[in-house]
Order: C-alpha cells, then sequence, then structure tokens
C-alpha cells in the first residue's frame, strides 16, 4: 500500500489536509469508442479542508520511470471517481492547447 501513502503525502502536500483512504475505484473512460484513461481511482476522505469532505487521486505514468500524481477535489462537477477522470482529462487538453 507504498502508493496510498504517497497519494496521502500529495493530498497533504496540495490541499493542506490529511486524508483517510476510503476505497479503491476501477474507471475506464472511453471517447468515440477509444480508451482515453484506464486505471484505478483511489478515494479519499479529508479531514480539515475547507471547501469539501473527499478527493480523488491517482498516479501514472507519462513516460518510463516518471509518475504524476492527480488529485480532485469532490467539487461539481467532479463528484464521482468517473466524472474526477473526466475533469482531469479536460483541464490537461485545455493545458496543453
Amino acid at each position: 500500500m507504498k502508493h496510498i501513502q504517497e497519494l496521502k503525502d500529495v493530498i497533504r502536500q496540495l490541499h493542506g489536509a490529511e486524508a483517510t483512504h476510503v476505497k479503491s475505484v476501477p474507471v475506464k473512460e472511453q471517447h468515440q469508442g477509444k480508451t482515453v484513461w484506464d486505471g484505478v481511482v483511489e478515494v479519499f476522505d479529508l479531514i480539515g479542508h475547507p471547501k469539501t469532505h473527499r478527493v480523488y487521486a491517482w498516479a501514472h505514468e507519462t513516460e518510463p520511470g516518471n509518475l504524476r500524481h492527480v488529485t480532485v477535489l469532490h467539487i461539481p462537477p467532479a463528484v464521482s471517481p468517473e466524472t474526477a477522470v473526466r475533469a482531469a482529462i479536460i483541464q490537461e487538453y485545455r493545458n496543453n492547447a
């Protein structure tokens, strides 16, 4: 469960709150019949965050040996693991456009 602790550390650094792991949810996101993301989203409850009680987090390799951590706060429209992945994909697309 090393990756869970890594995600907790990232959540603490980025959001200034402690996190408790709730569950792991497999998510497969498709667009126009093609898989654009397939992985496991970790769901955490937040302790002491001023805007929300939950955060979704995961890590993925951007290139061999390079790990990117992603966190998405439970704030509409990101209100589930699936919508958190969609929000992250859209944000990444906007950042690279």
